[in-house]
């Protein structure tokens, strides 16, 4: 393992009786040249205490939400944007419970919710626990929000009992953290560009025909390849979404505006066409507000196909090419004929009609026909999983 070196890894240490191995976590990653930071819980210092962590860490012990020593330093944003990841070992019922929550009533919690990193979480319990619906529940909650699970195994546990719930080994632990570097670093070396949001086509100075498009599935992508490690373009029209950070954020407004910026940062390895781009746009603007009449009629033609320009685009036409389709109605027959004849590879295809994983929705359920004919359904999800499942497959694919 060479991909933990330098890196910086904040440990949590949860109050359970695994927290002992905490300790060959710590040294594990510091024999990997890692740099670790730990939070201890109240409940964990039953367990080990600070000294045994600091000698191995060689790192301050964070204990207390707030140090008298250190107030000014607000360790709770300081520390989680001083990691690079955050791993929580041994994660609780009662951690789970409260994370699932959106609680911050201690230092761990509050760095937690306070992150922008990758959060691993590391359950360890009764099997009884582990299986209780309430558990099942939360961790679905948490995996939706974005946190990622290491184990739990099957075996013998201090209680006596057997069965799940107990803490995955160390060495695996810190295996799965240097695999998930080295998938970044891997990553680095391609390009991924993305459009999201819907596109205004002006009447006049102040009316624009547009769409109810949210750009919320485009985001959660650009977001699932940035911190993938790809170099990510996100290009949007006007949403009512904060601009993604860590990534290249475009902001326009007409469809010719989002050709033109997707020609200027082409080439890419990856492009996804998300956006909710105007099919027409009107014939003659008007360059003063137009007066109310009885009637107005307006003469639209036919906008720039973004998608369909890139695809067949000789030269600018990234290695992987994939289109989006809202459909109201025919949702294969429609996919299949816009994969063809947009000369996409592939098409994710959505039923907006369906209110609860449509337009301006945090849930979507899609599914993905390829140009070698074959198709998936992804099951219903938050619309960052469904991101994440995108990733996954063009990263697959890529590779």
């Amino acid at each position: 393992m060479n991909n933990l070196s330098n890196k910086k890894i904040l440990l949590i240490i949860c109050g359970g009786i695994s927290a002992y191995k905490s300790l060959e976590i710590i040294r594990g990653l510091k024999k990997n040249n890692a740099q670790v930071k730990t939070i201890l819980t109240k409940s964990a210092k039953e367990f080990v205490t600070p000294l045994s962590i600091s000698s191995l860490s060689q790192e301050k012990v964070y204990e207390d939400m707030f140090n008298i020593e250190n107030e000014s330093e607000m360790d709770h944003i300081s520390l989680s944007r001083w990691a690079d990841l955050i791993l929580v070992s041994p994660a609780t019922a009662n951690t789970i419970s409260k994370l699932s929550s959106g609680s911050a009533d201690d230092l761990a919690s509050t760095v937690i919710l306070a992150s922008d990193k990758e959060i691993y979480l590391v359950p360890a319990m009764n099997v009884r626990m582990w299986e209780h619906p309430s558990t099942k529940e939360n961790l679905y909650k948490l995996k939706n929000y974005g946190y990622k699970i290491i184990g739990p195994e099957i075996g013998d546990m201090a209680c006596g009992e057997f069965g799940e719930g107990k803490m995955t080994e160390p060495n695996k632990i810190i295996s799965e953290i240097d695999s998930y570097f080295k998938f970044k670093e891997k990553n680095k070396k391609y390009k991924a560009l993305i459009t999201a949001g819907p596109t205004r086509e002006y009447i006049d100075p102040i009316r624009f025909i547009t769409n109810m498009s949210s750009g919320k599935q485009g985001y959660e992508i650009a977001k699932s390849f940035r911190d993938s490690g790809f170099e990510t373009t996100l290009i949007s029209g006007v949403t009512n979404l904060k601009p993604v950070s860590g990534v290249n954020f475009i902001n326009v407004d007409t469809a010719e505006e989002m050709y033109n910026e997707t020609i200027k940062n082409l080439p890419a390895d990856v492009a996804v066409f998300s956006a909710a781009v105007s099919d027409y746009k009107v014939k003659n603007y008007k360059n003063e507000k137009i007066k109310k009449k009885e009637d107005l009629n307006l003469d639209l033609i036919k906008n720039i196909d973004i998608l369909a320009n890139i695809s067949k685009h000789n030269s600018l036409r990234p290695k992987l090419t994939i289109g989006f389709a809202a459909e109201t109605n025919n949702l294969v027959n429609n996919s299949l004929k816009k994969l063809e004849e947009k000369n996409c590879d592939w098409i994710v295809a959505n039923d907006v009609s369906d209110k609860s994983i449509g337009f301006d929705s945090d849930e979507n359920q899609v599914s993905i026909f390829y140009n070698n004919n074959k198709r998936e359904t992804l099951d219903k999800m938050k619309k960052s999983l469904v991101a994440r499942e995108i990733v996954n497959r063009v990263i697959n694919k890529l590779n």
